[in-house]
Order: C-alpha cells, then sequence, then structure tokens
C-alpha cells in the first residue's frame, strides 16, 4: 500500500510540474506576442497630430496624415538646437525658428493632400 501510495504521489508531483511548465510557456508566449505586437504598431512617429496643435490635419487622408507627419518628425530643426520639427513644435515654445517650424510642417501637410 505504501509504494502504491507512493507511486501516486510522484505522479501528481509530475503532472503538477508539467502544468507549470505550460502555464510558464504560455506566459513567455502571450508576453512575446504583446511585445511583437508593440513592435509592429511602431510607426516611428514620436511627436503626432496631438502634439502638433498648431497644425490642421483635416485635408490629407490617413496615408497622407502619416506622410506629412513622418516628415516632419524627420526634419531638423535650424536653429541649431538638433530637436526634429516636430519635436521643437511640440516640446519648445521658446525656439526663435517655432512659427517658421510650423510654417514647414504646414506645408508638409498641403503637400501630403
Amino acid at each position: 500500500m505504501k509504494k502504491s501510495a507512493k507511486q501516486a504521489e510522484r505522479r501528481r508531483r509530475k503532472t503538477g510540474a508539467v502544468q507549470m511548465k505550460a502555464i510558464k510557456w504560455g506566459v513567455l508566449l502571450i508576453v512575446i506576442g504583446i511585445i511583437g505586437y508593440g513592435v509592429s504598431r511602431m510607426d516611428g512617429i514620436a511627436y503626432g497630430e496631438r502634439a502638433l496643435s498648431g497644425v490642421n490635419f483635416s485635408g490629407p487622408s490617413a496615408a497622407g496624415k502619416r506622410t506629412a507627419l513622418k516628415a516632419a518628425n524627420e526634419a531638423r530643426c535650424t536653429c541649431g538646437c538638433g530637436m526634429t520639427l516636430a519635436q521643437c513644435v511640440a516640446t519648445d515654445m521658446t525656439c526663435p525658428v517655432r512659427e517658421g517650424n510650423l510654417d514647414r510642417i504646414r506645408t508638409m501637410v498641403r503637400n501630403a493632400m
């Protein structure tokens, strides 16, 4: 009887270990999936439409809007600060060429239509 009880206990432990391993792998796959989804949603646009509130994005299509935003996030401010146009307009209200940067972004939006 003791031998049978020991065997049953071993089976329970083995089954529990297999279940825990399956749970760990399941969680790992979910985390990898979430990371993959997040990376796939990244489009290289750090400062979007909301951050650039001084620019009207209602004209272009979704693709045109994305093109203009991408261009504004890649072009550099000319004051020498090292920021992009979008970053400068969104974060630096004291930039001496901020209005010119806004005009450049507006031109990008018009060209995207």
